[in-house]
């Protein structure tokens, strides 16, 4: 096994999203909560941009927008915010949990939203559990909203029947075919697995010193600390990026519950065939490809171990806003020793991008546009979070989202 790869604290101007995008996938994940952004107009255009949600679709996400009065100190934020949340509660009666999520607006900041959650908890208990959190871009990068969203839950949550046997905790917003796809797999195993967000009754998990934690995000440091504070164990793993990635990562669980190898084997053999398939229609595009990785989404070392380890990439760069080597430890076990930068600055970044000149850029959508005028491929850092990517089925189209700007490239050489 080679050393693990060094990480480069290198701070500075960061370009990512805020911590409130985390809304978007998470609305639609809990599917009997309601987020409720305390933030100003610029937070609301955000949201409903990127969600792309009608008005009249009746989502699961709205705005409480400081207005003038507000700001000229004219009116009780706190009378507002329980005005707010009493007539939301008795227009929207399915709302089980409510999220009040803070934004960096300092009107915002100075509020005590986890105080005016407890008291409307307590206004509105045996109908709606109110929690808080914090989407602040000062405080939270992109992928980090899920993070304090979910945890913001794990307090919340029940204490496991006494004498009860292990179970597996999956933690990290996966979509609902992928998490289907795995609940079939560890069944399969034998191996008893809930997932954490759940779709509905999010406060019903159970947690205690029989739950093992198994992260399907590499973004939830906060989130692991505080199940570890309710005694829960975790595996450390790679993430299921890939064939390979998503072999370590059931191999990993199988091995905490006991389970032998040749069970697993059985259990993954044709999905895990299928996916070397699907990856191999695409290893001759991206193989050989030079990719380097603006900090982003804190999926990148697992990203870049992916297209290094199954598709034969060389990586140029990796660039990640946080690497907590409590849950990346696997990861970077695997790059060969390839520098990681945490919390790049962007502007040193740059320059040595447009050194390499990479065949492919991964970043976000802030810098995509300039550099594609300078001529690097470019590849949006939100889609891979956005998109279906974990577990052997969708392996070909993690690949594919890589192999879509070259083949673009390709196309427009003239």
């Amino acid at each position: 096994m080679t050393a693990p790869s060094p990480v480069i604290r290198d701070p500075g101007q960061r370009a990512v999203f805020c911590g409130l995008t985390g809304i978007v996938w998470l609305h639609r994940k809990i599917e009997d909560a309601f987020f409720l952004v305390v933030g100003s107009r610029t937070c609301a255009h955000l949201i409903q941009s990127a969600a792309g949600v009608m008005i009249f679709a009746e989502p699961r996400f709205a705005t409480a927008i400081l207005e003038e009065r507000d700001l000229a100190g004219m009116a009780d934020a706190q009378e507002e915010i329980d005005r707010v949340v009493a007539r939301l509660i008795e227009r929207r009666p399915d709302i089980r949990l409510l999220f009040l999520v803070g934004s960096c607006p300092s009107e915002v900041i100075k509020l005590d939203l986890a105080k005016a959650a407890e008291r409307l908890s307590r206004a509105h208990a045996g109908r709606t559990r109110v929690l808080s959190w914090s989407g602040s871009g000062i405080e939270t990068t992109f992928t980090q909203g899920e993070d304090a969203c979910l945890a913001s839950l794990v307090p919340e949550l029940p204490a496991p029947l006494a004498g009860a046997s292990p179970d597996l905790l999956v933690v990290g917003a996966l979509a609902d075919v992928v998490e289907d796809q795995f609940a079939r797999l560890f069944d399969q195993l034998g191996i008893p697995a809930r997932f954490l967000p759940s779709r509905r009754a999010a406060l019903e998990t159970p947690v205690g010193a029989n739950t093992r934690v198994l992260l399907a995000q590499p973004f939830l440091s906060d989130t692991l600390t505080a199940l570890e504070r309710r005694g829960a164990r975790h595996i450390p793993a790679p993430f299921p990026l890939g064939a390979e990635g998503t072999t370590a990562w059931i191999r990993a669980a199988a091995r905490a519950f006991g389970i032998a190898s040749e069970v697993v084997d059985g259990a993954i053999e044709l999905p895990r065939a299928r996916a070397h398939k699907a990856l191999a229609r695409q290893r001759t595009r991206i193989g050989g490809q030079r990719v380097a990785f603006f900090p982003d989404s804190q999926l990148e070392p697992s990203l870049a171990r992916f297209l290094k380890e199954e598709l034969n990439a060389q990586i140029v760069e990796i660039g990640t806003p946080y690497c907590d080597r409590r849950i990346l430890g696997p990861e970077l076990q695997r790059l060969d020793g390839l520098p990681i930068h945490e919390g790049n600055d962007v502007n040193r970044q740059l320059d040595r991008v447009r050194a390499a000149r990479p065949d492919l850029t991964v970043c976000g959508l802030g810098l995509a546009n300039p550099l594609e005028a300078e001529g690097l491929s470019t590849k949006w850092a939100i889609e891979l979070v956005f998109s279906p990517i974990q577990g052997f089925e969708q392996a070909g189209d993690l690949a594919e989202l890589f192999a879509r700007p070259l083949a673009r490239r390709d196309r427009l050489a003239v």
